[in-house]
């Protein structure tokens, strides 16, 4: 049943998603893009929460880590875009390596609030490292290069951008869900329900954490870079908790369980914001309502309610 569901919505949602810019209007195209590379973000996260079982309040540290490198290779280098879509990714895995190493040795609240320390850590850096990172104004109003390998899109066109975002969440979405069914997916699984018995059956499962730790930073710096080049900015606030706090957040509320549920969890979370910024400013509290009594409410997410209500038709 739980496949036959997701597989539908995956169905419904690439003819949605490939035709919108041809029946929206620029406003619509540029929410969709935003829940795209968020989507990713919380798809990155879950591969640790989801399938490890770990929950890091510090994955905007390589969201931001990506965001950076993009905005610094495109306004002192100016890179094509494709080359800069391979560094920044792997700025942010090496920056997971290094902190993953001594984080995975750890479990549960201690993992968490080690993510969290090392999380404001790169935001301290990002702070006050102002000859690089520009400080609290951070970077803004990078050029956007060509693609790069011979590509004819104009970057600057937010329509070919919505195409190119598709195209790379997409693929990265594919690569993410080949892993979580290989054989290295399912270990990271039993994991997640005993850790202890994985490791008498002689599998490094701090190894194994960490594989999964840097998988994860590199998909969330990959995000990241998306998302500055989208927003032609790259500010500390995205390496802050709160920025780390958005893909639990949609993680919740899509579904853990599920491979889609990060990216119902951004459409749900950016659709609500956007829409209740456009009646009032006081936007957060109606917000953290409504979130508050879903997350409450619907403790499996959107895709574990969508289960319950087709599994009682059938």
């Amino acid at each position: 049943m739980r496949k036959k569901i997701q597989l539908g919505v995956l169905l419904l949602l690439a003819v949605v998603l490939v035709l919108l810019p041809k029946v929206s209007p620029f406003f619509i195209v540029f929410v969709a893009t935003e829940i795209l590379i968020l989507g990713l973000f919380a798809t990155s996260f879950n591969l640790m929460f989801g399938y490890c079982g770990l929950l890091s309040f510090g994955h905007g540290a390589f969201f931001g880590t990506g965001a950076y490198v993009a905005g610094l290779l495109l306004q002192h280098l100016q890179w094509d875009f494709i080359w800069v879509l391979a560094v920044a990714p792997l700025a942010a895995a090496v920056g997971a390596t290094l902190i993953g190493w001594l984080c995975v040795r750890l479990n549960e609240v201690y993992f968490s609030m080690l993510t969290l320390a090392f999380g404001m850590m790169v935001f301290a850096i990002a702070h006050q490292w102002r000859s690089v990172t520009g400080g609290s104004d951070g970077l803004a109003g990078f050029p956007l290069t060509e693609v790069g390998i011979g590509l004819d899109i104009v970057l600057a066109n937010p329509f070919h951008f919505y195409y190119l975002t598709l195209l790379i969440v997409a693929l990265s979405l594919a690569a993410i869900y080949l892993l979580t069914i290989s054989p290295f997916g399912l270990i990271l699984r039993a994991m997640r329900e005993n850790t202890e018995r994985v490791a008498f059956a002689g599998i490094p499962a701090n190894r194994y954490r960490l594989y999964g730790f840097i998988l994860s930073g590199l998909f969330s710096g990959l995000a990241g870079a998306l998302f500055a080049t989208f927003s032609r900015v790259a500010v500390p606030e995205m390496s802050h908790w709160t920025q780390s706090a958005e893909p639990i957040l949609m993680t919740i509320l899509g579904g853990s369980q599920y491979f889609f549920g990060p990216l119902a969890g951004a459409a749900v979370f950016l659709g609500l914001k956007t829409l209740i910024t456009s009646y009032t400013s006081e936007w957060m509290i109606y917000l953290g309502v409504i979130l508050l009594g879903m997350v409450l409410f619907l403790p499996k997410g959107i895709f574990g309610l969508l289960e319950r209500w087709l599994g009682g038709r059938t």
